[in-house]
Parts: structure tokens; sequence; C-alpha cells
């Protein structure tokens, strides 16, 4: 059985999680954290994701938790996401994070972690999208220079970070298939007389509106006909299977950082 514990248990993905992890084989909840400052303190978990009571009660830190969990399944913000990457580091836990956004500096504190424990890290963890990132790269590499490529996402008016990590991925999947660098070429907004468009270039569009859970479009415009790659969730369910899914995988793995096309097997 591998025990896992639960950043923002209060939050809509932190619900969602809970609720898979109640109703998926092998795994077990052994901890559910919230912000300090939070009122859900002290509140049962299984009551707060409407699955019923479970005795797992929200609590405000690792530490008051750390002898019960194995594996720490993280969607946060940056800087918890390194903060607890460190404890993880210091007590022998295994991370799933889902957290985008990280700077460089965050960034290695998830990479040192990995160097004693194994950490799973996705920009996105529905496995409709991690397939999508292998078409991309399929895509890219057989219509060549021979079309321009967009990328477009939307997501919920709450979300804090843009263009999203999973579109991100998807520009590093074309990019690397071209033997582009995407820090070079990618192209994150237009307005006003921008000339004409260069080849090399890969766009980005942003919407960010109301309860969209996340959908994203690969666009490969050519002459005569374009392919579109298109991932859309309706549910953050989509999200918490796979996170569950990874936690399961990472649980027989020695350290080392992976990501979900690993754990589905599509490297």
């Amino acid at each position: 059985m591998t025990n896992i514990a639960v950043i923002g248990a209060g939050g809509r993905m932190g619900k969602a999680l809970i609720e898979t992890i109640a109703a998926t084989d092998g795994v077990q909840l052994k901890g559910a954290l919230e912000n300090p400052q939070s009122s859900l303190i002290g509140v049962d978990a299984g009551e707060l994701a409407g699955i019923g009571r479970n005795n797992i009660a929200l609590v405000a830190s690792l530490q008051e938790i750390v002898g019960d969990f194995d594996i720490l399944i993280d969607f946060s913000i940056p800087a918890v996401t390194a903060a607890n990457a460190a404890f993880c580091a210091a007590h022998g836990k295994k991370m799933v994070i889902g957290t985008t956004g990280l700077d460089q500096a965050q960034l290695q504190s998830v990479m040192q972690a990995s160097h004693s424990n194994a950490v799973c890290m996705a920009s996105n963890y529905a496995t409709g999208v991690n397939l999508c990132f292998k078409l991309a790269e399929l895509a890219a590499s057989v219509l060549g220079d021979e079309v321009d490529i967009e990328i477009s996402e939307a997501h919920h008016r709450h979300k804090i970070d843009a263009p999203s990590g999973t579109a991100l991925s998807l520009g590093e999947s074309v990019a690397g298939a071209l033997g582009r660098d995407l820090k070079q070429v990618a192209v994150y907004g237009r307005e006003g007389q921008t000339g004409a468009r260069n080849p090399e270039t890969i766009g980005f569009a942003t919407v960010r509106a109301g309860d969209i859970v996340g959908d994203h479009t690969v666009l490969f415009a050519g002459e005569g006909e374009r392919i579109e790659i298109t991932h859309k969730a309706s549910s953050r369910m989509a999200f918490a299977r796979g996170a569950v899914r990874a936690a399961k995988w990472l649980a027989t793995q020695e350290p080392g950082l992976f990501d979900m096309q690993d754990v589905l097997g599509l490297r």
C-alpha cells in the first residue's frame, strides 16, 4: 500500500485527488494539508471532498505527518513546491509535482530532491495531453519547415501563470522535433505592425476566462491544408487520475527526475 499526502486539500484539485485516491486500489490517503491560516485546518478531508468521513484531518505542516506518508502530491504554487521539495529531500519522501511556473532557483530545489528520492514532475498529468505531446512531436517531425506552428490555450480566470505549463511543454515537443530552441523562436503575443511571420517562430496565444478547466491546441498550417491537435479537459479528475497513477508508478522507482511520459512508457 502506497501512503499519499496531498497539498492544498481544500482546493478544487486537492478534493479531486482525495476522491481519486479513495477510488484507487493500492493507495491510501495518509495526510491532507492546507495553508496554516486556512479555516479548514482540522476539518475531515473525506467530508470536505464529498466522499464521506475518512478520519484524516487537514493539518498545517508536513512536519505534523512526516511519519505517515511515502509520497507527496503537490499541485500548489512555486514557492510552496520548492520548500516542500527541500523537506521531502531531507526526510526521504517521494514527490509527484504538478505545479507550473517555477523559476530556476525553485527548479533547482526540485532537481536536488530528485538526487535522493524519486520525483515525477509534469506540466499536465492527463493521459490524453501526454499523448498529444507525442503526436505533436510526430507531426512536427513529418511536416518540418513546410508549416507555420501556433499553440493556443485557455484556462479559468484564477490561473496565475501564462502561457500554461502544458502549452510550453507542447512547444518544447515541437521545437525539439524541429531542432529549434524554443527560447529563441517563441512568440508570446502580437500587436501592431508586426510584419510578415517569421516561418521559424512558434506562436502562443492565451485565454483566461470563466471556469475553463484546460483547452490546448497545436495548429500546423501549411499551403492548402492545416492540422490541429487538440485536447480539452472537462474535469480535474483527468489530472487527478494521472497524478495518482504517477504516484503508484513512482513508489517502485529509484531516485531520479521523471515525468508523465516515463509513467506512460511514451519516452
